[in-house]
Formats: structure tokens, sequence, C-alpha cells
């Protein structure tokens, strides 16, 4: 048993080999050819809709650890059976790496962005992963036989160790020496947001900042692992039916009339009151003056089918993002350049949509084209083609299944309502009696969220059940009619209900203000 035990190791330790070598070469080449990120994005793009959602409404954001660590669980299982199989048959162990190895490569050729040279962190992980093993086989014969030392047998192993090692972090570093985000000076606006006010963070207990931090910004996408692309290497090219191609760099942005916006981002797969939807204050060139240098005025299309840099494609319909709203390429959140994980060097930002049909990271090409002609990614997979976001309204505190005291209580949240002239009104219900006007906090504009605050007087201990609605400026309101958020968005009213705990009474010395303050 033991021995078995010690040659799974073998296989395992031969494939880690390979897999940081091939790690190290994907650093030089492509941090996203590397085979196990290629496999695990294949994984995504097969994975059924309804188990993606499942997997999001699990795991959060740490659904792509979670994969990537299935992945590598699965590819070293099979790694120690054929350490296993090594110890009867060499061949057959290192035949079954080299299989491992050339599905990884099928799937590294299966990006849509694909090119040959994407392939050789893969021969790395086929070389070297077999001739590992090879190596650690030998000496282990040799030493049950006498013609080596088992000191020769540990120094081969910690080498192997090792080396695997390195050449993963190596990999790592060397992606990250290319410009990064802190490299970069951002220009001042021509046309800047208005200053911005002071929410009610330090007035409510419990409620989420008026602005949302780019560390505590959510991220939902298809990549596994942070994309490393060099601002100085990016462009951008705008195609289809215009005019004129053009192809623009990332200087060439900077040189434009850059917009300052205050807007809200929501992901489609958010569920009611869920996490995944922030705020912030975005730079970037407005999406239209791009647009006009490639020439749209008499174009046929009706979407922009845009690009990022390993070829995950998003559909915007081209009338809402030419309709005038602060559609932008953004290249600053938060008065710093954009961070890796939210789409350095430029991302897309549509105020009033979902961001799987408007909030492309890392882009890199903009085709004017019709619906008829191509499909976007999540189009192939019957999301809607026209998802603008939903009015709705959270409850931040008292948090459900919280133990407070009986008392007077404050309930407060954020609610949004983009492109319909913000959030007007949050109302909220007790035990499903009237609906009471909340308390709005400061308004950050029409495409941002807001705060708002309910003082509950006088809360008896016991079950009570919370709800909350909002409605737009524009006199629409939030729809209690549930949906779930395939394929355009869920809908719903926040809501739920208290068991076996009590209100928390709120500080009488501490009123809280509702009046703006700029910061």
């Amino acid at each position: 048993m033991k021995a078995r035990l010690l040659w799974a190791w073998y296989g395992v330790l031969a494939t880690l080999l390979g897999i940081g070598l091939a790690h190290l070469a994907a650093g030089l080449v492509d941090p996203a050819s590397s085979p196990v990120l290629a496999v695990g994005s294949g994984v995504i793009d097969r994975t059924p809709t309804p188990m993606k959602e499942w997997a999001i409404r699990q795991f959060g954001s740490a659904d792509k650890t979670i994969l990537v660590g299935s992945v590598m669980a699965g590819v070293l299982l099979l790694a120690a059976l054929a350490g296993v199989l090594a110890r009867r048959r060499l061949a057959a162990g290192m035949g079954l790496l080299a299989v491992l190895v050339l599905v990884a490569g099928g799937a590294v050729l299966d990006r849509p962005s694909a090119e040959v040279v994407d392939l050789v962190p893969t021969l790395v992980a086929l070389v070297v992963g077999p001739l590992a093993l090879r190596l650690l086989a030998t000496t282990d014969r040799k030493t049950h036989e006498g013609d080596g030392s088992r000191r020769t047998l540990l120094i081969t192993i910690a080498a192997v160790s090792a080396t695997a090692a390195v050449g993963g972090v190596a990999g790592r570093l060397i992606a990250a020496v290319k410009r990064r985000p802190e490299d970069i000076t951002l220009p001042k606006p021509a046309d800047p947001a208005p200053p911005f006010p002071r929410g009610l963070d330090d007035q409510v207990p419990g409620i989420t900042p008026f602005r949302t931090s780019n560390g505590k910004f959510y991220r939902v996408d298809t990549r596994l692992d942070v994309p490393v692309v060099d601002s100085e290497d990016w462009t951008l090219t705008i195609d289809g039916d215009v005019d004129r191609e053009v192809t623009l760099t990332f200087d060439d942005l900077l040189g434009m009339d850059l917009i300052e916006r205050d807007i809200t981002l929501t992901c489609v797969s958010n569920s009611v009151g869920g996490p995944y939807v922030g705020a912030a204050r975005w730079l970037g060139v407005p999406l239209a003056d791009v647009l006009a240098k490639a020439g749209i005025d008499g174009t046929k299309a009706d979407q922009i089918l845009s690009t990022d840099f390993d070829g995950m494609t998003i559909s915007t319909p081209l009338d809402l993002a030419t309709d005038g709203r602060d559609a932008m390429l953004a290249i600053g959140m938060n008065g710093k350049a954009l961070p890796r994980e939210h789409g350095f060097p430029v991302r897309m930002v549509i105020p009033g949509l979902y961001g799987f049909i408007s909030a492309t990271k890392w882009v890199t090409r903009l085709t004017l084209t019709t619906y008829d002609d191509q499909q976007a990614y999540w189009t192939e997979r019957d999301w809607a083609t026209d998802a603008p976001i939903k009015i709705s309204a959270r409850i931040d505190t008292p948090k459900a299944l919280a133990q407070v005291d009986a008392g007077d209580v404050v309930v407060g949240g954020v609610a949004w309502a983009q492109e319909r002239d913000g959030v007007a009104k949050v109302q909220v219900r007790i035990d499903g009696g009237a609906w009471t006007d909340a308390q709005p906090g400061p308004d950050g504009g029409n495409d941002y969220w807001r705060q708002w605050f309910y003082r509950w007087d006088g809360a008896s201990s016991g079950s009570h059940r919370i709800a909350v609605r909002a409605v737009a400026g524009n006199g629409d309101a939030q729809t209690a009619v549930r949906a779930e958020p395939f394929p355009d968005g869920a809908s719903g009213l926040h809501e739920f209900a208290r068991h076996r705990e009590v209100a928390r009474k709120s500080p009488r010395n501490r009123p809280i203000r509702s009046t703006q303050h700029s910061e």
C-alpha cells in the first residue's frame, strides 16, 4: 500500500512540474494559454445555464476558485493513477500523462483568439510531465535495486517539487511586470462629475457605503484568472458596418475628451436583495465619440458586438448605446486607473443595462453588425438581448436572523432605478401592513443608487416580516412579481421574516441627517 501511495505521489509531482513550467511559459506567451485555465474555461463554456446560476448563488465570487480547484483535483487524481500505472508499466503511466496534456491542448486551441504560439505552454507540459515521471520512476527503481541511494531519490523528489513551485510563481511574476494600472497617470476629465454627496455611511450602522471601493466592487465574469493586458500593447478596433475601420491605442484614448460619471452597475445574475451591484465614479471616453471616428450614420447594424482580449463577445443594442445616456469606454474607477480585475486597461460602462449586454472588460474590438448575422456568448445561451436593469431596493440592516433588542429600530439599505430619473421614493412594509415612506438619502444622480432608512418606532420583540420597494422618478414602481435572473434579470421584493428576533434601539442622541454634504 505504501508503495502505491509513493508512486501515486510520483505521478502528482510529475504533473505539478509540467503545470508549473507550463505556467511559466504561459507568462511569457499569454497567461490565458495556461493549460489548466484553458480546461477550466472550456468547462465554463459547456456548463448549462441553470448550473451556472446555481454555482453563483451557492458560491458567489468564489465560484471560479472552486472551479479551478475542482479541475486541479480531477487532474491530480488522474495524475496519481498515472503514477500507479507507471509502477508496473512505465509507458502506460507516461502515456496517461500525455493524454491529459493533449486534452488541455485541445482546450487551448478551442479558445476564440487562440494562435499557434499559444500551444507552447502545452508542449512544455507534454515534454516535461512524462519525462519527470520517468526520472522519478527510474531513480526509485535504482534505489530499490541497489544501484542508487535513498538520498539521491529524496534529492530528486525535492528538486522536482521545488522546480514545480518556482515555475508557477515565476509565471505569475513575469506576467505582473507588464505595465500596471498604478503606472498610469489619468488625465483630468473635460466634463467632470459634480461634487459627490456625503452618504449615510456613518449614520446608519450596517448600511452599504454610498460609494463602493475598488477592492469591494463585485466581480462576475467568465475569466478564471485575472487577465494581464499590457496597456502599451493594447489596441481597440472599430469595424463591421462602418464607414471606415479604425484602430485606437490606449494613448489615443488618453488624448480624447474624457467624461466622469457616477454610475451603478448590476449583474444580471444578481438575485433580489443580492450582492452583485456596486456604485463607483467612472472616467472614460464617450462611446459615441469613439464610434463617430469610424462613422456609423448610415449603418444598418442593430448591435455592437464587443470582443475582449481572449475572444469573449457581448452584444449591446446599438439604439440603447447611442440614445444619449453616458455610455463610455472607461479607463478609470474611483480616481484611479481600472484595476485588472475590472477590465484594465479599458472596459465598457453603459448605465441602465445589465453587465452581460453592456460591460465588456478588457475590450479590444467593437463590431457594428446585426443580431441576425452574429450572436454573442450570452445570446447563444438564450439570454435576453434587451435587458434594462430592473428597479430594485435592498435591505442592508437589520440583517435577517440578527439578535437585537426591542424598542426603536432603524431599517436601511440601498435602491436603484437607472435611466428612469433615479430613485424618487422608497417604501417599507412591516408585517404585511401598509406601505410607509422611508427617508431617502442624498441623491447621487439618476444613474446612481440611493441610500434610504426608515425609523421603526416601538418595535416589539418576536417575529416580524420586513419588505421594501422603490419607486423611480418617472413614476415606475418596483414590481412584486418574482422572476429568476434568467433570462433578463431577477425581480420581486426584498422581504424576509425575522424569527425569534427583536428590534434594535436607535441611538436617540444621534439624529440621522438627510441633507447633502460634499466630500
